[in-house]
């Protein structure tokens, strides 16, 4: 039996100000449980904490904060989502961080990388293939040779892809912003975890 479309979230955006910060996060409703909806809002808040507390003090008169985020996917029973975190603390430039996170919708529970694939899969090696090859064809001057992607490494959900990235520095100067690498999920197919977010991107509708 065919299960029921998933609606979509409802996203709202909650806007928190205190002196030099500006913060906006999401916060959903809407969906078929209640309870998943606030596991959902939970993570989400605690995801955007951490980011704050990441960016260090805001002793600097200058300073500032800017909290954003973007919806990457919100159907199929799947909510994928980067909460951003821009702060001047003094010295030369701002940095900007990121925090993605990817729910099942109808059970609020929240995945890691290696939950999107079948257990036992050598889903580390699949990936750095698609890296490997996106940094040669993009000419990405890397600050150390490329080497692997960790197996917890950051990604988010969008358009039947998966979308692999890196922090600022982590691959290369700072200029060169987050590096994405878009996946589709029909290269990778034969390891997707079908229970997990990545299935429902590979029906074909």
């Amino acid at each position: 039996m065919a299960m029921a479309p998933q609606a979509p979230l409802v996203v709202q955006t909650a806007k928190a100000s205190f002196p030099k910060a500006d913060l906006s996060i999401p916060y959903i409703s809407g969906g078929a449980n209640p309870e998943a909806d606030a596991r959902i809002n939970k993570a989400i808040l605690e995801a955007a904490q951490q980011l704050v507390n990441s960016q260090g003090s805001l002793d600097d008169p200058r300073a500032e904060m800017i909290a954003y985020f973007e919806v990457k996917t919100n159907e199929k029973d799947v909510f994928s989502l980067s909460l951003y975190n821009y702060a001047y603390t003094g010295g030369a430039h701002g940095m900007t961080l990121q925090k993605s996170l990817t729910f099942k919708a109808s059970t609020g529970r929240s995945y890691s990388l290696s939950e999107l694939f079948k257990s036992g899969s050598d889903y580390v090696a699949r990936i750095n293939e698609y890296v490997a090859k996106g940094i040669k064809e993009r000419d990405i001057p890397t600050l150390e040779p490329f080497q692997s992607v960790a197996p917890d490494q950051p990604f988010y959900i969008a358009d039947r892809s998966l979308v692999i990235y890196f922090e600022l520095y982590e691959l290369a100067a700072y200029a060169y912003g987050f590096l994405y690498f878009p996946i589709s999920v029909y290269a990778i197919q034969d390891i997707i975890n079908e229970e997990g977010p990545l299935g429902p991107m590979l029906a074909n509708d």
